[in-house]
């Protein structure tokens, strides 16, 4: 980071420009931390990146592995961070491979849907459905193990709902 005093002596111009060469340097330290060996949590990655002399928040972590396109994906070994390209085909592949493995239940009310998981499968989920693109959802909140999914409409919910459940090898 740079100090505060000195933060205020640099022109803006200049001082967006280290902001982002930090900011390209703590992803490329991200990606490769996370290639060389399996991390599972955002805690995890932030005491790694501590160790190289990355002092992040949870929200910039967040908000770095979300314009970085990694997710947290499901292996024999358990959930781990991996790189993902973000397309729809992945995305439907992603939601096609993880829905029957990570999928609880499902409930709905007015245009929200509520989608249990196993513990860690809803944020690869709920990446997966914003791949999707479906017109019938406006967006979703993954936390853990729920989903916060809002739709149109209760009509677009019953249609989603019915989507997912099929997916999911539900009746």
């Amino acid at each position: 980071m740079i100090p505060l005093a000195l933060s205020r002596a640099l022109s803006p111009e200049v001082l967006d420009s280290g902001l982002m060469a930090n900011k390209r340097e703590r992803h490329d330290t991200i990606l490769e931390i996370i290639e060389s060996r399996v991390v599972s949590s955002q805690e995890d990655l932030r005491k790694l990146l501590l160790q190289r002399g990355w002092d992040v928040t949870q929200a910039t972590l967040s908000r770095d592995l979300r314009e970085l396109r990694l997710a947290r994906v499901p292996t024999p070994d358990g959930a781990r961070y991996a790189v993902t390209d973000g397309s729809i085909e992945e995305s439907r592949a992603a939601l096609d491979t993880l829905l029957p493995q990570l999928f609880l239940r499902l409930d709905g009310v007015s245009e929200m849907i509520v989608l249990r998981t196993v513990p860690g499968g809803a944020q690869p989920i709920a990446a997966a459905l914003d791949g999707e693109g479906w017109s019938d959802i406006l967006g979703t909140v993954g936390g853990d193990d729920t989903i916060l999914i809002i739709t149109r409409s209760v009509a677009a919910r019953d249609r989603v709902m019915r989507k997912l459940k099929s997916m999911a090898g539900e009746p």
